[in-house]
């Protein structure tokens, strides 16, 4: 395959390159861990992680940062909880705050129509104050910790979201997630390959099972191998993709306590719950590495306004042309959605809220009087507030 540049678009993808990935067939020998593969997905058996921990964890990381990255890509775990009560304690806390903000309205999703399904931001923050002791039997697992440091490493902050997909629910298409999966098309061309592979290597996905999960529930669809594709985040969008995805996807059923975990760039989306009775019911793990953060701290809301005068004058006297107008933002205001609020600024408009930039330019571009900037700026920050 030719060497591809730097920048490149959307029109470069190849099913081809990214079947001859997909179709790659599993060792079982290089995950002397694990109990079985099943389609593909390697099994593992808590019990068995459990002993490896307490005797050679690096090893055990080494073979789980393998599976991530040069395997297949996503993982299981049986029977997580030894005791099985920990969920369903964990479970009435989640329900209780789901009926308490159902009250105020439907959650917006970023793969499914609002109210479709019950969505549950932050649920980390919020099941923290809501039941202190049941947050603490429930996190106080330490396989999570150790999947996670095997491709994060340490200093990793966990943020969970609640999703409840209703007997009816449709399925997701087909998608990549954070960072790139939640940015447009043209976004992600703006962003040089290397570091288009290299936003798997911030984040990892998992999920709790809170219900059991027959396949006639809907199960998560993954494709193993497709996160070896470095062109995917332009791809997983065409039509050519999505069919092949419906063609060559596996699907699991997952018992509650199982968990989870896949490498974010791996081709994945909800399945359909075609039963007349039955939710599903898991917490989803976005777990982030210690590295996606800057040196210093700053107010850049407070840059913003201080700023704005000024660019306003100079656009209003034509002595700043667009480049510079577009450098002086971009090194001003916050150019990312993240992280925020998505109770209260949610992703109404696509999958990612505005930005500071975004906010910035469009005042700019029309003109706003200084303190209509000054309240959308607030407003913004306020949002934003967990």
């Amino acid at each position: 395959m030719t060497p591809l540049a730097a920048f490149v678009r959307a029109d470069t993808v190849a099913l081809a390159d990214f079947a001859a990935l997909c179709e790659q067939t599993v060792d079982p020998a290089d995950y002397p861990h694990s109990n079985a593969v099943q389609r593909k997905v390697v099994i593992y058996h808590a019990d068995t992680l459990r002993q490896a921990l307490a005797s050679d964890p690096t090893a055990l990381k080494n073979e789980l940062h393998h599976l991530f990255r040069h395997g297949p890509g996503v993982m299981v775990v049986r029977a997580a909880y030894s005791d099985p009560g920990v969920i369903d304690r964990h479970s009435r806390v989640l329900a209780a705050i789901l009926a308490q903000e159902a009250q105020q309205g439907q959650a917006a999703d970023h793969f499914a129509k609002a109210g479709a399904n019950g969505r549950l931001w932050n649920s980390l923050q919020k099941t923290a104050l809501h039941s202190p002791d049941s947050f603490i039997e429930y996190y106080a697992n330490p396989l999570l910790g150790l999947i996670a440091e095997s491709w994060l490493g340490p200093h990793f902050q966990i943020t969970a979201q609640v999703n409840v997909v209703n007997p009816g629910g449709q399925a997701q298409q087909p998608h990549r997630d954070y960072h790139l999966g939640f940015q447009t098309v043209d976004e992600v061309e703006r962003f040089p390959l290397p570091l288009q592979v290299m936003s798997q290597y911030l984040t990892l996905q998992g999920a709790i099972a809170h219900t059991d999960m027959p396949l006639e529930t809907g199960p998560t669809l993954l494709l193993p191998f497709s996160q070896q594709y470095d062109l995917g985040y332009l791809a997983w969008r065409h039509e050519a993709f999505n069919d092949y995805f419906q063609q060559y996807a596996v699907q699991l059923a997952l018992n509650k306590g199982d968990l989870l975990f896949f490498n974010p760039a791996l081709f994945h989306a909800a399945g359909s719950n075609i039963t007349a009775d039955r939710q599903r019911m898991a917490n989803l793990l976005q777990i982030s590495s210690a590295f996606g953060k800057p040196m210093e701290s700053l107010d850049r809301d407070r840059m913003m306004q201080a700023l704005y005068p000024a660019l306003l004058k100079r656009l209003q006297q034509d002595e700043l042309d667009d480049q510079g107008l577009a450098s002086v933002i971009a090194t001003a205001a916050d150019g990312y959605s993240f992280p925020t609020n998505l109770d209260s600024d949610p992703p109404l408009h696509g999958m990612a809220p505005k930005t500071g930039q975004q906010l910035m330019l469009q005042a700019l571009t029309e003109r706003w009087p200084y303190p209509v900037f000054e309240q959308q700026v607030s407003l913004m920050r306020s949002k934003r507030q967990a």
